[in-house]
């Protein structure tokens, strides 16, 4: 009976052993994932900014409310910004928005080009680039991010990213609220001008009854009318930017207008109707070429019937050095010297 008591003892005993050492590694475990959460908090509590990009950093505490707590300026060093919070950083130095009919070239992917129609009714392809700062103020950075910071915009890929997500968010942040101002104030202006205004080859295919012929100075004209266009856009562009979003959260801005081009059928045309004039003005060179050898072949008789002896001098010096003997006729025969 002992032996039988001491042996349930035992059995007893090793498994209380057993239970408690479970616990105190469960224990073990939990003191473990505590102390790597806090120490991951307390790391991830600082943050910095790069050159080229500040930062505006939100409460995301377990306590905390969602307000933006600070802002970081561009090329910082390790900045406190407290448990879990967030970083949105956003571009501090200049940057463009590029529309260009080479693929893969501008903001957009593939071919971009904005098209509108002139004043005359022909859809011109505009291309060019807007330069911009975004503003540091810090009141109106903090506007910024709570009005665009905090909603999702559709990327070239369809993916929904925020504006801070990089490249590819302020990209599809400046293609979302910026490209359609854009759009507007260049359908404003070139609708102000013909197409001939802008790209002086359309006068040789509009509308006119018979192709017509640019003016002497077109181009320069032309010049000055895109000029106009893109002082006009810049005059503009800045106002209803500041209106559409609500503030000046874009500083600095420039539009260059690169080029002006015509719907792929209207320049085929106007491809044509060169190809044509160049044949007519090949043709009226050649023309005027036979009317000149002409008139030298009509003086050359004359001078020859008042001077026959120079006639036979120039039908000597016309014969070819490989010939060495000339037998006009008559029993008459020059051979070279040394024959």
């Amino acid at each position: 009976m002992r032996s039988r008591h001491s042996a349930h003892l035992l059995r007893t005993g090793g498994r209380e052993v057993t239970r408690r050492k479970l616990a105190y590694g469960a224990a073990g475990v939990a003191v473990l994932i505590v102390v790597i959460n806090v120490l991951s908090a307390l790391f991830g509590g600082f943050d910095r900014t790069d050159g080229g990009e500040v930062a505006v950093v939100r409460n995301g505490g377990m306590f905390d409310d969602r307000n933006i707590r600070q802002i970081i300026p561009p090329a910082s060093g390790l900045t406190w910004t407290g448990l879990y919070s967030t970083s949105h950083k956003y571009p501090s130095q200049q940057r463009f928005y590029t529309i260009t009919a080479r693929a893969g070239a501008g903001d957009r992917p593939g071919v971009d080009v904005v098209r509108t129609p002139s004043s005359d009714g022909v859809d011109m392809g505009i291309e060019g680039t807007l330069y911009f700062t975004l503003n540091l103020d810090q009141k109106t950075l903090r506007d910024f991010d709570n009005k665009f910071g905090t909603r999702g915009f559709t990327g070239a890929d369809g993916r929904l990213y925020h504006a801070y997500d990089g490249d590819l968010g302020w990209s599809a942040f400046l293609d979302q609220i910026i490209r359609p101002v854009i759009d507007n104030d260049l359908r404003e202006q070139i609708s102000r001008f013909r197409c001939a205004e802008l790209v002086s080859s359309c006068a040789l295919v509009q509308n006119s009854g018979s192709p017509g012929v640019p003016p002497a100075g077109a181009g320069k004209t032309n010049n000055g009318n895109i000029a106009a266009v893109q002082n006009a856009v810049n005059s503009s562009l800045a106002e209803d930017l500041k209106v559409t979003l609500g503030d000046e959260f874009l500083q600095g801005l420039r539009f260059n207008l690169v080029r002006v081009s015509l719907p792929d059928n209207v320049q085929a045309a106007v491809d044509k109707a060169q190809a044509a004039f160049a044949a007519v003005s090949e043709a009226q060179a050649r023309v005027a070429q036979a009317k000149a050898d002409a008139a030298a072949n009509s003086a050359r008789q004359q001078g020859y019937q008042k001077c026959p002896a120079c006639a036979v001098i120039d039908e000597m010096k016309a014969i070819p050095p490989s010939v060495t003997t000339f037998a006009p006729g008559q029993n008459f025969a020059v051979t070279a010297p040394g024959k």
